[in-house]
């Protein structure tokens, strides 16, 4: 079987398409750096860094907020994207259907199941840290929707390593991530803890140490989780569109599990030293 650095057919060079769909791509990337800048030295204002002082608009219900950031773009622009944009051939390709189902999977538990089941600790949030995630998430999921679409994934691309192991890496990021939040929405209403692994935050029903699993490694299981699955997705697609979306997602992961990190440290004398924020024994 040859190898084929690109292995599927795509906009051709010189169209306006191409150019749209690229110079997003460019946007993407500025808007990655921005992230991981901004939100290295302050974390995002909500969850356990949610700061009552901070003007970012009016308050709506948490989960109405989670289901406009993330199910709006990521379940309801996303498949209308894909099904508006996909051709004839893509149509009859199984290939875009496996991939359309996966980025629906995801965004269907983030962006439905996930904020109908949490338990939240706040039960409000800023309409600004709402609309502060949902329009880059406008961006990526339609740049996602678009790529596989159009991309024409050639019939051997089945066999391809790099299908295999995304896909792969995808599921088990994706067990994981599912996996650890539900630790955490479990531990929120469990009982038996010492008081101290237990705190009490204002505005919240409290936070306990997480132990288990990777929670033995890592303060962000959740976000280690995820990050496998945008890398496995960005292999398997073989796409600048899965690419910059895992760039973003990175930006987010990084900053935010440092300060997740930090938090808990400083919140409890006993938390486990050894411990890494994001990466298991690295970082």
């Amino acid at each position: 079987m040859m190898f084929e650095p690109i292995p599927y057919s795509f906009y051709k060079p010189g169209t306006a398409y191409f150019w749209v769909h690229f110079g997003l791509i460019i946007l993407g990337f500025l808007i990655a750096l921005a992230t991981v800048i901004g939100q290295w030295a302050n974390p995002a204002p909500y969850g356990k860094h949610q700061n009552s002082n901070a003007n970012w608009g009016p308050m709506i219900p948490q989960r109405l907020g989670h289901m406009i950031s993330d199910a709006v773009p990521g379940v309801v622009l996303f498949s209308l994207v894909y099904f508006l944009y996909s051709s004839e051939e893509n149509e009859r390709n199984i290939l875009n259907y496996v991939f359309f189902a996966m980025f629906l999977c995801h965004t269907v538990h983030r962006g439905i199941i996930h904020p109908l089941a949490m338990r939240y600790k706040n039960p409000k949030v800023a309409l600004g840290i709402v609309l502060g995630g949902g329009i880059p998430n406008i961006l990526y999921h339609w740049l996602n929707a678009n790529h596989i679409a159009i991309a024409g994934y050639y019939s051997t691309y089945y066999y391809d390593p790099r299908f295999i192991l995304g896909v792969l890496l995808f599921l088990a990021g994706f067990i994981i991530n599912r996996w650890a939040d539900w630790k955490l929405r479990s531990l929120r209403h469990s009982k038996g803890h010492s008081t101290k692994q237990f705190i009490e935050v204002e505005g919240s029903k409290g936070y306990y140490i997480p132990y288990g699993g990777l929670f033995e490694f890592v303060s962000c299981p959740n976000y280690f989780g995820e990050l496998v699955q945008w890398i496995g997705w960005t292999l398997a697609t073989w796409s600048l569109a899965g690419f910059v979306w895992t760039c973003f997602s990175c930006a987010t992961f990084f900053a935010r599990s440092r300060h997740n990190h930090q938090w808990y440290k400083d919140q409890f004398q006993d938390y486990p030293q050894n411990r890494k924020a994001l990466i298991p024994f690295l970082y």
